[in-house]
């Protein structure tokens, strides 16, 4: 059973930034990845400046399927009307429904709290949509438990949710123990793997300040062996990465979901020495 293999990209904040993401995301075309998922900031004014713009490139120009992220929280019923009308009017009709990291400078609005609140207004204002989800292989970082973790993702799924994207993880053990949670608890969707290559140390580092994700003993000796060898160290987060692919599609994972970090170097990397365990056969490119 072969694997999908999808990109996502975040909208730059500067000039410099959104020239450099639309020579990445033409290198990224040639790979021909199943979807590329385009990334919102929590700031409502812009999203259709950032990500419909992204996206409609993605989708209209490079002719790559694309799917869209939206924050609940931050987003009004007229506002999501209206973005869901432009996503229409391009032709894109998949979305990635968050809830949003809750800035404290930043108030949320009030009409849909959680994602499963946005995802169950989508599918009845326009059920056409294809709406995938976020998960934590290790439990959301704000969810009491396992079981209460599952039950909001069970919920999500019920209203509409057609697809899962974990979160970043480095463990491949805690993503087949949330897999198989899932499917006790009748989850029966796909569960894309979200899967980060660690390719410099300022990464790294701000990975372990800012993240709860677990990092397993062999990774974190590679950051430690390598810390002062930048050559060394993405060589060896590169190696990491593609062995976590080939072990998850090995155990036929639906599909492996990259956060390129905006990096067509790295992808392309990560694609030219995986695609025949991903594929099973070659896809031209």
């Amino acid at each position: 059973m072969s694997s999908t293999l999808s990109f996502e990209v975040f909208p730059p904040n500067t000039q410099v930034g959104a020239n450099k993401l639309f020579k990445t995301l033409k290198e990224l075309q040639q790979l021909q990845p199943d979807f590329i998922s385009v990334t919102c900031s929590n700031n409502r004014q812009t999203i259709e400046e950032t990500t419909l713009k992204v996206a409609d490139y993605i989708h209209n120009e490079l002719k790559v399927p694309t799917i869209a992220h939206l924050p609940a929280v931050y987003l009004n019923q007229a506002q999501l009307d209206g973005l869901v009308k432009q996503l229409d009017a391009i032709g894109i009709n998949q979305i990635l429904a968050l809830r949003g990291d809750i800035l404290p400078e930043l108030p949320p609005e009030k009409d849909f709290h959680y994602a499963s609140d946005l995802i169950d207004y989508v599918k009845k204002e326009a059920p056409h949509f294809h709406i995938s989800g976020a998960c934590y292989p290790e439990v959301h970082p704000e969810s009491l438990s396992r079981v209460e973790d599952i039950k909001n993702l069970k919920k999500k799924v019920s209203v509409g949710c057609e697809q899962l994207i974990t979160q970043l993880f480095f463990d491949n053990e805690l993503f087949y123990h949330f897999q198989e949670a899932c499917y006790l608890a009748d989850i029966k969707v796909p569960i894309l793997a979200g899967i980060m290559p660690i390719v410099n140390r300022n990464q790294a580092l701000r990975l372990i300040k800012t993240t709860q994700t677990k990092l397993p003993r062999k990774f974190l000796a590679i950051l430690e062996k390598y810390e002062h060898d930048p050559v060394a160290l993405k060589e060896a987060g590169l190696a990491y990465a593609i062995d976590q692919i080939v072990d998850l599609t090995t155990q036929d994972v639906a599909g492996i979901h990259l956060y390129t970090m905006n990096n067509a170097e790295v992808a392309k990397h990560i694609y030219h020495n995986t695609k025949n365990v991903l594929h099973g056969q070659v896809k031209a490119g």
